[in-house]
């Protein structure tokens, strides 16, 4: 057998997870068999749905298990294969993160489109924060040119990709962000106005950002901004409900203080997970890839180096650790 390190989940978190819910051990990886492959990973994901998956609870996918390898997005190349479909050298894409190295079925890989970009690219917006942004800007909101579009956590990875998305069809962008260095890589993503929400309430500077209120709401942060939106929802608001990353570790309800205007506006309100949307998977590609190709979608990353910095780079997250997309690399 050839061995890799894995960082497994050893305990459930309570609240805000610490280093002692995770441990980095030594993994046997089996010989291949038929149509499998071997995949040294060079880049790893850690997002914040990530948090969800540790908790023993049924949701859109299983939770981790204790004692098992944690899972997430990743990119690699194969470096052994028993597929005809995958061939050594060949970079490939997939779900096994959290280790150095991975083995399993060819169907767990995807192989990389050569378009010319950088492969962490496939981990960000040509990957799941990208087309999360783009499924839910445009397929889930109905984003539409002259649109007034609030978005929440603007400088991670999700929001960053929703501002230009908005901006390269014509929309107008109102950006949330904490702290001066974050509220100015949003405004240099295009964003023609950004809220500081640590500089005081949200749904005041929302009133003043956008006095003529908004057309759609990109959610991935719940609370306080969930409350500014609905306070200044215009007719048909829509609501697309992505994330509510300041509830994740606190196990509280939102306040939803001004719920009662859902009903006045007709707001649209409606969460989503980006497969929902993977028989569209080619036109995210065709329209990501062109703005990307052209200068209107740029990336921005924060990266740890090595294995043994990926439980901190996760629990960064949740401290506002990151701008942009935040990624391992191994």
């Amino acid at each position: 057998m050839t061995g890799t390190k894995a960082w497994h989940l050893v305990s459930r978190p309570s609240g805000m997870p610490t280093m002692d819910n995770f441990e980095l051990k030594d993994l046997d990886l089996p010989p291949l068999g038929e149509n499998m492959v071997r995949v040294e990973n060079s880049w790893l994901s850690v997002d914040p749905y990530m948090r969800g998956r540790m908790n023993d609870v049924k949701s859109y996918v299983p939770p981790f298990a204790l004692g098992e390898p944690l899972q997430g997005g990743a990119v690699g190349t194969v470096v052994e294969s028993n597929a005809p479909e995958l061939k050594v050298g060949d970079k490939v894409q997939h779900m096994l993160g959290w280790r150095e190295q991975a083995v399993g079925p060819a169907q767990l890989f995807t192989k990389l489109p050569e378009l010319g970009v950088a492969d962490e690219q496939w981990l960000g917006n040509l990957g799941l924060t990208g087309g999360t942004a783009y499924f839910g800007l445009l397929r889930v909101a109905e984003a539409k040119e002259g649109d007034i579009v609030f978005v929440s956590a603007a400088a991670g990875a999700v929001g960053s990709a929703v501002v230009q998305i908005a901006k390269a069809k014509g929309m107008t962008v109102i950006g949330s962000a904490g702290g001066a260095d974050k509220c100015a890589f949003v405004k240099e993503l295009g964003a023609d106005a950004v809220i500081d929400y640590k500089a005081g309430p949200v749904v005041k500077a929302l009133m003043e950002a956008a006095p003529k209120g908004i057309d759609v709401y990109f959610d991935n942060v719940g609370s306080d901004h969930l409350d500014a939106a609905f306070a200044c929802a215009r007719q048909n608001a829509r609501f697309a409900i992505c994330g509510m990353i300041d509830s994740y570790n606190k196990g509280e309800p939102q306040s939803f203080r001004y719920i009662m205007r859902v009903i006045a506006a007709r707001i649209q309100m409606r969460g989503f997970i980006w497969t929902d949307y993977l028989g569209e998977i080619q036109d995210f590609y065709r329209d990501m890839g062109g703005w990307i190709a052209n200068g209107q979608v740029k990336s921005r990353e924060t990266v740890r180096d090595g294995i043994e910095a990926t439980p901190q780079a996760f629990l960064d997250l949740f401290s506002g650790g990151n701008m942009g997309k935040m990624l391992v690399r191994l």
